[in-house]
């Protein structure tokens, strides 16, 4: 079976013709991508540092705690519900409106979201043990753990405003074609907390401060990095409050649902935490790690695909092009099949020596590499369903339809909030594996109800009609998959013991699976017929 070139490449209309600018779009993805790649490194090498001096005990654990609160409403308020109301409406006004407008629209916006957060950043300063209490109940008992998190909750929740205000700052950049600022921003929060965690915290007094004030500090950063950008191009807002303003009123009213709506991964996730506090420590912190490693493939790919496509599919549903608009989510579903399973399978497959080899010494032993490694393997399989929502909420955002993507993931956290409960109490009775681990695969059974029941909307309305050749391109997908898998797990067996290794030989051997399977999979698509020409959307 081959998959045609003409099966993968997006075109604008029934006719055939090729799309205006398709190359353009995958250029923006190569962009995105490449810098969040460089960003999920740097996001490593952060992790490296924090699992080398803290380990997996009861610091760790409170920060991931204090940390991923700010992280869930960053989500809400900046990356996921915000930017996915505000770019529908910005890309409307700049096809639709004068420049004047445009421009009143983006100061309306700013000054009334600064307010917002302001208020929502005081609160959260204020309520930090409420916040920790509802968050992870099970810390109230364990004087080791609570007043920690507490302490470090106060410095790390003022992230929520600086980081939402970047995010804001990357939405407008993005909605007129600025990929690259805003794809490399994380990276400032890398170095940053790095050099809080390795220079401040051991000079401070109080155990895990220094980390929380990175938090901080780093979210300062990105916002101070990317004004010049703006400013550069007539684009840096001047705030105003204006609640009543019909765009601003707009962008709030698909926000809300949206909030919810493009985040229930987080919300999954943050619900690990929870029940995850009432497990042994080191629960937390191993979820922690683990879902570092989804997190690489979902930015690097996901979050870039559906960075790039949301603009581009906002311009074609306020210019009434439908084909154009089915053809770019076609484009972008395939790339999630040839992209996203292999991505799987490999975090599957290769769980223990990647946990080795990036985290493995100091703090943190070979019992954390076999906790962490049970989580990864269960998280794995919904990473595809993680990238289908980042891919095909944009689909229902876009049209400024936000009911649908809160309906599903009300439904898809309902069934992960139950598989939670139900795989960690027969995990805990069984004592068959570790129980954060079923926490883990009832998330990725959530996250591809999600992604599934996504698809199935926008093909029952019409919205998505796939083009011709998917059966083929399953077909190669499939067998190229296949044959990696076996290739690596019998690589796997031949290479011992990983943890008893060196580090050296750790990373050599590492890149050798990872570059062996990354070969054996091009090289059954080629066999099979697919090209590199067939994945680019060059036509125009």
């Amino acid at each position: 079976m081959t998959a045609k070139p003409a099966d993968v490449t997006p075109t604008s209309g029934a006719d055939g013709s090729p799309a205006a600018g398709s190359d353009r779009l995958f250029k923006s993805t190569g962009v995105v991508a490449a810098f969040t790649f460089l960003s999920r490194v740097t996001g490593l090498a952060r992790d490296i540092s924090f699992s080398t001096w803290f380990g997996a005990g009861s610091v760790m654990d409170a920060f991931a705690v204090a940390f991923k609160i700010p992280n869930l409403l960053r989500r809400f308020f900046g990356e996921g519900a915000f930017s996915q109301a505000f770019v529908p409406v910005i890309s409307e006004y700049r096809a639709t409106r004068s420049p004047a407008d445009t421009r009143d629209l983006l100061d309306r916006t700013t000054g009334t979201l600064a307010l917002v957060l302001f208020a929502i950043t005081l609160i959260g300063v204020i309520a930090a043990p409420i916040v920790i209490l509802v968050f992870a109940p099970g810390f109230l008992d364990d004087a080791g753990r609570f007043p920690v998190t507490v302490r470090m909750l106060r410095f790390t929740f003022p992230y929520i405003f600086f980081v939402s205000l970047t995010a804001l700052a990357g939405s407008i950049l993005n909605a007129h074609r600025r990929f690259a600022v805003a794809a490399f921003t994380p990276v400032l929060l890398n170095i940053v907390m790095i050099g809080f965690a390795g220079w401040v915290e051991p000079r401070l007094p109080w155990p895990g401060v220094g980390l929380a004030l990175g938090v901080f500090a780093a979210g300062v950063v990105q916002l101070a990095f990317q004004l010049p950008f703006l400013k550069r191009l007539g684009l840096l807002p001047r705030p105003r409050w204006d609640l009543a303003h019909e765009g601003v009123r707009r962008i709030f009213r698909l926000m809300l649902p949206a909030m919810f709506g493009s985040s229930v991964a987080q919300v999954s996730i943050l619900a690990d935490t929870l029940i995850a506090s009432f497990l042994v420590a080191g629960s937390i912190s191993w979820l922690y790690y683990s879902e570092r490693l989804i997190e690489f493939p979902l930015g690097v790919f996901g979050v870039a695909l559906g960075t790039v496509i949301l603009p581009r599919l906002s311009e074609q549903h306020a210019t009434s092009s439908p084909e154009r608009f089915s053809a770019t989510l076609d484009w972008a579903l395939r790339l999630v099949l040839l992209i996203a399973c292999p991505a799987a399978i490999g975090l599957t497959v290769l769980a223990g020596p990647l946990l080795a080899t990036l985290f493995h010494g100091g703090q943190f032993g070979a019992r954390d590499v076999s906790m962490a490694a049970a989580s990864v393997r269960a998280y794995a399989p919904g990473l595809v369903g993680f990238i289908l929502v980042k891919v095909l909420a944009p689909g229902y955002f876009a049209r400024q339809d936000t009911r649908t993507p809160v309906r599903i993931g009300v439904q898809a956290l309902s069934l992960g909030m139950a598989l939670k409960v139900m795989f960690v109490l027969a995990l805990v009775g069984a004592r068959a594996a570790p129980a954060h681990a079923g926490i883990a695969a009832a998330t990725a059974c959530a996250g591809l109800f999600n992604g599934a029941f996504l698809l199935r909307g926008l093909l029952k309305a019409g919205i998505y009609r796939p083009r011709a050749g998917w059966r083929e391109l399953a077909l190669v997908a499939a067998g190229a998959n296949a044959l990696m898998a076996v290739v690596l797990i019998f690589a796997l067996h031949e290479l011992g013991d990983w943890v008893a290794l060196g580090k050296l030989a750790q990373l050599w051997r590492l890149a050798l699976l990872v570059a062996g399977g990354a070969a054996v999979y091009s090289s059954v698509c080629w066999l099979l017929g697919l090209r590199p020409r067939d994945l680019r959307a060059h036509l125009g």
